[in-house]
């Protein structure tokens, strides 16, 4: 098995290629069992990266388990995100998810959607949000390029590292660039095999940008494609472990979750694919969204495809 690279960010600053992806159930039980968890993948697994953001309740958990896992805050990359319901707020949400984290600085902050959506009471979430969801509109004020000046700000400060995006298509990144200052770190995005994204990931590559894969594994979809199982025989490992090897190979870096310390461990071990797999892999690529999908209306968080770019 190879070691886990790092990418090197356009601030200079190395980014582990895997990184544990603290997202959870949004239950109350879920969120506080996580620290569990996360503290194990830190102190006994060797992980040395995790993702989180305000919208999954798992900042507090994060913060909780770098500091009980012993390890110099320095030696974590840590990663957090602006809600798409903040943007009016992303001073205050910034400071909110450090206070959270009970952190002085992160490594990285994102804008997490490219698009703005308020809430009738304003900061606070309403009680019934999951099921008003489909109910909330977008706002053309503050735009994401509105957002994106608020980020630089922070960067300016030395409290977030680097600053990146998600969600983000070559449309919305191509908008940002109109006025943006600072050129994104990463964009985060849904990436696995039956979802490529070759032209978006050349296109960041071309731009400075590294890409990260939320759902990197495309799940159970994904994972029993007849090619993926044929490749996992081949190498030995999981078919979780080959489509990690294959982003990896790409130069993308990857934030699967697991809670379990044997998959874990599985997930940062991972076997050096050859050139002609790796092509195989891409060859997937359908186009198929399976966890960022447009609603029955034909939007997702109020924006049609068309404004998402896609």
């Amino acid at each position: 098995m190879s070691a886990i690279p790092s990418l090197k960010l356009n601030t200079g600053a190395l980014i582990p290629a895997i990184g544990l992806g603290a997202a959870t159930g949004f239950t109350p039980e879920d969120i506080a069992g996580s620290k569990d968890w996360i503290l194990g993948a830190l102190k006994q697994v060797g992980y040395r990266h995790v993702d989180t953001a305000m919208m999954y309740g798992t900042e507090a958990a994060v913060g909780g388990a770098v500091r009980e896992s012993g390890i110099p805050r320095e030696e974590i990359f840590v990663t957090s995100k602006a809600p798409w319901h903040h943007m009016e707020y992303i001073p205050r949400s910034f400071n909110e998810s450090l206070s959270n984290l009970g952190f002085d600085y992160l490594d990285l902050y994102m804008l997490h959607w490219p698009q703005t959506v308020k809430y009738p009471g304003g900061y606070d979430a309403p009680k019934d949000l999951p099921s008003i969801l489909t109910q909330l509109k977008t706002v053309e004020k503050p735009s994401l390029n509105d957002n994106w000046a608020e980020l630089e700000k922070i960067y300016a400060t030395g409290k977030a590292k680097a600053i990146g995006v998600s969600n983000f298509s070559i449309k919305t990144l191509e908008q940002l660039f109109e006025t943006a200052k600072i050129v994104p770190a990463v964009n985060q995005i849904e990436l696995h095999p039956y979802l490529a994204q070759t032209e978006l990931v050349e296109y960041c590559k071309s731009n400075g940008i590294v890409v990260v894969a939320y759902s990197p594994s495309g799940h159970d979809t994904v994972r029993g494609d007849p090619l993926i199982i044929e490749l996992a025989v081949k190498y030995k490992v999981s078919p979780t472990q080959i489509i990690l090897a294959w982003h990896v190979a790409r130069g993308v870096v990857a934030v699967p979750h697991s809670q379990d310390p044997v998959l874990q461990k599985e997930n940062i071990s991972l076997p050096p694919l050859s050139a002609e797999d790796v092509a195989k892999i891409t060859g997937l690529d359908r186009g198929q969204r399976i966890v960022s999908k447009l609603g029955p209306d034909g939007t997702l968080f109020g924006w049609t495809k068309e404004q998402l770019g896609w």
